[in-house]
């Protein structure tokens, strides 16, 4: 018999396996790319700052990290009702942008075998890491009596085509995102032990460095690949990128706000904090930043989040389907609006303000 206190809500597969959380536009996708045009680049203009980096994939610094220690062993059932919901919603997302990577990685690993060496191990390397965060999440998941099946993940989930330069754009900044909210997460959590709820955030500051290592991977291959990021192609897909990253990520956890605040954290300050920080990392190697100083930014932002709330009510309303269309119409146009709006935000020039620094 399952108590309804420890799987709030969750339908499964099968007993303790949990369904798939239904995809959506702010679900963490899964990617696949042109192997053999990735396979021809010329990777030698910043060949040996790749293979520095391989290096440091090949130390594997956290390959005794991920090890459940006596904390893990006791009953979470204390951690109950909306809280958990919550919980394990947080770890599935968690595991499933983490298995994402790994798949992808572990494909271009495997395609490029035998023409770009440097590039199929680091490839190699990174999904191992990634396979090793997706199951330590997994595992988590399992001391709340749910888990993913991660193959049938593998084989229901639908891929998104991106050529190489966009998957270059796509990973360098999630894996750069990733970073921050995890060290910010752990180093809130380090200053207010008392909100850890559950041990595995414990382990987020070496984990992130995983993800800040992945980051810098990305970071040289799209200088070894300048054409991708010095013409005006460059400065309009860097801002549909960055907004798209830092929308989707905002509108998602003011979603769960709920969350963060049994962590001690503000979701929207939290999300502004990391937006920024990221926003910086990718100024490095962007031709441009978005101008996220800018209070608008976050304004239409915010009222996409009430356009969102309105289309749940809506949703979840007795109103027919098809003038429920009508009545959701307007709140998608809105939403469509303060999107492009914020698009066309004149961005930061990174080239211009790196001259103004020095």
């Amino acid at each position: 018999m399952v108590d309804s206190l420890k799987k709030p809500g969750f339908e499964e597969i099968r007993p303790g396996i949990k369904v798939p959380a239904k995809e959506t536009l702010l679900t963490p996708r899964f990617y696949t790319t042109d192997f053999d045009e990735m396979a021809r680049m010329d990777i030698s203009v910043n060949e040996d700052e790749l293979k520095a980096i391989l290096e440091e994939f090949r130390t594997d610094y956290n390959r005794h990290h991920f090890v459940r220690d006596a904390e893990f062993e006791q009953s979470w059932d204390h951690i109950d009702g909306e809280t958990r919901r919550l919980f394990v919603e947080f770890l599935e997302r968690s595991c499933t942008a983490e298995f994402s990577g790994f798949l992808l990685y572990k494909e271009l690993g495997r395609r490029l075998k035998g023409k770009s060496p440097v590039l199929a191990e680091c490839f190699n390397l990174m999904s191992r890491d990634e396979a090793r965060h997706a199951g330590f999440l997994n595992k988590a998941m399992s001391d709340f009596n749910l888990s993913l099946d991660l193959g049938f993940l593998t084989k229901s989930r639908n891929y998104t085509f991106f050529k190489p330069k966009f998957i270059f754009y796509a990973t360098y900044l999630s894996e750069k995102i990733g970073y921050w909210r995890y060290i910010t997460i752990y180093r809130h959590l380090e200053a207010h032990p008392e909100d850890r709820i559950y041990p595995i955030f414990r382990f987020f500051e070496n984990w992130c460095q995983d993800e800040n290592r992945h980051g810098d991977f990305f970071d040289a291959i799209m200088k070894s690949q300048p054409q991708i990021l010095n013409d005006w192609k460059a400065r309009l897909w860097s801002r549909f990128f960055l907004l798209s990253v830092f929308a989707t990520m905002y509108l998602n956890d003011i979603q769960r706000k709920d969350f963060y605040a049994t962590l001690g954290l503000d979701a929207r300050e939290y999300d502004i904090h990391v937006i920024q920080k990221t926003n910086e990392n990718a100024g490095r190697v962007f031709p441009l930043m978005l101008d996220v100083e800018n209070p608008e930014f976050y304004q239409r932002l915010d009222t996409c989040i009430s356009n969102n709330g309105k289309l749940s009510a809506i949703a979840n309303s007795n109103t027919p389907k098809f003038l429920q269309f009508f009545q959701k119409l307007p709140l998608y146009i809105s939403n469509g609006w303060q999107l492009l709006r914020l698009y066309l935000m004149k961005p930061i020039d990174t080239v211009s303000a790196q001259g103004a620094v020095r």
